[in-house]
């Protein structure tokens, strides 16, 4: 197992204490109704091995973004544990993600964990050159030596199937499709065990979204890493994941087999959102 997720919550507001209780899926909505606040995400729970590919879909609101944020510390959970197989005490023990301080956040996204954002602006620095940005993570991840870091950033330009002639310009120079291949090179130029995808092609042509996805199950194959796809689009969903959980009102409402949710969903929910595809 690559990692482990447990009772993990986010509330926005001053909880009551009854909060999860009174909200989630089976309660029928996400808001607290004694005091108000949000419940993003409730007690959710789950596993992902190594080179298993987990997606997550569910309507906006339903959470799943917020769980994701949450696992690369951009935002703080309420509560819960999530266990990382590449994080270890001296005593060789699986730590809590959650509990890392700033630097130790910073340590583990240079070289176990890497983030594609649905905008590129939020995943490159468009001061930097597309380049630069990819040389950034390499020397976050610890090396030094300027003729390999400029080697291994030709070297995923090149994997993401963008002219290496220009892997010196500015982001602002590339078409939308081509920023988020370049945020894809800079995510991978560390070689992460896992791989988080939020939205990754909403926004993008049709055209586009199928050359990203095809780049990003190419590579995921190639290198081998794990990958959490959080979408609202079930044909993305299908085209990347092995596992497929169904989030709504911040709750987990089926978890399977991609094939047999899209085959056979059990939930009514789940059957809602596979029959608005067919």
């Amino acid at each position: 197992m690559l990692l482990e997720i447990k009772d993990v919550s986010k509330i926005y507001g001053e909880s009551c204490g009854l909060c999860l209780d009174k909200t989630g899926d089976e309660q029928g909505g996400a808001i607290c109704p004694y005091c108000g606040s949000v419940v993003a995400v409730n007690r959710v729970s789950l596993h992902i091995g190594r080179g298993e590919v987990l997606g997550i879909v569910g309507e906006s609101g339903s959470g799943k973004s917020t769980l994701l944020q949450i696992l690369y510390r951009d935002i703080a959970a309420t509560s819960g544990q999530a266990f990382f197989t590449g994080l270890r005490d001296e005593n060789g023990r699986c730590r809590d993600l959650l509990s890392l301080d700033m630097l130790e956040t910073a340590a583990m996204r240079a070289g176990m964990m890497s983030m594609i954002y649905q905008n590129p602006r939020h995943g490159i620095n468009y001061l930097f050159s597309a380049g630069g940005n990819i040389a950034e993570k390499i020397i976050g991840s610890g090396q030094r030596n300027f003729a390999a870091i400029r080697s291994r950033s030709l070297h995923f330009f090149d994997k993401i199937e963008l002219p290496t002639t220009r892997i010196d310009d500015y982001p602002e120079t590339f078409s939308g499709g081509q920023q988020q291949r370049i945020q894809i090179a800079k995510a991978l130029s560390s070689s992460p065990k896992l791989l988080l995808l939020d939205e990754p092609t909403t926004g993008l042509d049709v055209s586009v979204q199928a050359g990203i996805l095809d780049l990003i199950k190419s590579l995921q194959q190639e290198m081998g890493f794990s990958m959490i796809v959080v979408s609202h689009d079930l044909g993305v969903i299908n085209h990347l994941t092995d596992i497929t959980v169904v989030m709504r009102n911040g709750s987990i409402v089926e978890y399977g087999l991609t094939d047999q949710i899209l085959e056979d969903p059990q939930h009514e929910y789940t059957q809602l959102l596979v029959s608005s595809i067919l």
